[in-house]
């Protein structure tokens, strides 16, 4: 078994396996951390997972060789616009970790009741993990920060080879 060159990453039907793999493999770590390693997820966090999803039925259709060419570039380029969506939920995201950006007031920021009653009822609707803690990190960088690099170097593949981007050191 031979790996793949540069030439045939940017065959489409290749690039859909590519995608689906990718993103079968990134859902499967974010629930598997969650379910195996008790990292609750955040509603910025369970945001981020939907575009996968997309992307995983989008490169599943491209898939059967049956697909004409023109409509297998055509699901690539909207699993790249998925990856693109869940990247700038991850900077977001990110950006809101480490108080860059303001939060959701349905998941981070502080109490700003006036009264005793209407505090206990802004803590009860608290959510239970926030949006605006980093519960791991790697290097410095987050899950959400992770993401962002990962989703964008896919949008950037999926895109490229929709467009039929020629690759560095390829051969036409």
């Amino acid at each position: 078994m031979t790996l793949p060159t540069l030439t045939d990453l940017r065959n489409p039907r290749l690039a859909a396996a590519l995608v689906l793999a990718a993103s079968v493999v990134i859902l499967g770590s974010v629930f598997a951390s969650q379910y195996l390693g008790g990292l609750a997820p955040c509603k910025l966090c369970i945001w981020q997972r939907w575009p996968y999803g997309a992307a995983i039925l989008l490169a599943a259709a491209a898939l059967p060789a049956a697909v004409p060419a023109g409509a297998r570039r055509l699901l690539l380029a909207l699993a790249g616009v998925a990856f693109m969506v869940t990247a700038g939920i991850g900077f977001y995201h990110a950006g809101v970790e480490y108080k860059v950006f303001t939060g959701p007031s349905a998941c981070s920021g502080s109490a700003s009741a006036t009264t005793l009653e209407a505090l206990r009822a802004q803590l009860m609707a608290a959510p239970i993990v926030r949006c605006d803690e980093v519960p791991w990190s790697l290097f410095g960088i987050s899950m959400a920060g992770y993401n962002f690099l990962v989703a964008s170097a896919l949008a950037a593949y999926a895109l490229g080879v929709a467009a039929g981007v020629r690759l560095r050191g390829s051969r036409p």
